[in-house]
């Protein structure tokens, strides 16, 4: 799991929670923001951060007590306390044992606010497209070029060199 730290040209520069090195992920990597996830439920999807909240809230901020090793029946039956109405044909034991995991390393690293953040994350992401279209729309203001101004004309090529010398004689002496 890594934390977004700063994005180049064609990357992004993330850095790892667990020993903190900072690597590249392009293009072709295949990283999803835990902000995009969402827990399949019986109406609709719940954001993984209101999954983490109800983990956090049933556990007192503290570290999971099942461990995401435990058997698919206890993971179950974890899953249920936390989040009733999940989808149980869905939801796999194996999408819990991941849950379980992100939660215990996001609490181990400090990273506990998980609603705000996500929020926070959408109107970071909002300021920052309307700061890239007013942007844009002074860079296409500087590009315009008014239609007062004159093209320079074009110089016209003369074929025969010779016709530009001078005919004056030059007096040698």
């Amino acid at each position: 799991m890594y934390k977004l730290v700063s994005n180049g040209k064609n990357m992004l520069i993330v850095e790892s929670l667990i020993d903190g090195k900072r690597i590249p992920a392009y293009t072709k990597d295949k990283a999803v923001s835990l902000g995009d996830i969402a827990i399949f439920t019986d109406t609709e999807e719940m954001p993984l951060g209101q999954v983490l909240e109800n983990i956090k809230a049933k556990e007192n901020g503290a570290k999971c007590s099942i461990d995401p090793k435990a058997d698919n029946d206890q993971l179950k039956k974890y899953m249920g306390e936390v989040l009733p109405e999940y989808d149980r044909d869905r939801v796999y034991p194996s999408d819990i044992r991941k849950l379980i995991s992100w939660y215990n390393l996001l609490t181990q690293v400090g990273m506990v606010d998980f609603l705000a953040k996500e929020e926070a994350e959408v109107d970071t992401k909002a300021d920052k497209e309307t700061d890239l279209h007013d942007k844009l729309k002074k860079e296409a203001k500087a590009v315009n070029v008014p239609k007062d101004i004159k093209q320079p004309k074009q110089q016209t090529k003369v074929s025969n060199p010779a016709s530009q010398r001078s005919t004056n004689s030059r007096k040698m002496g």
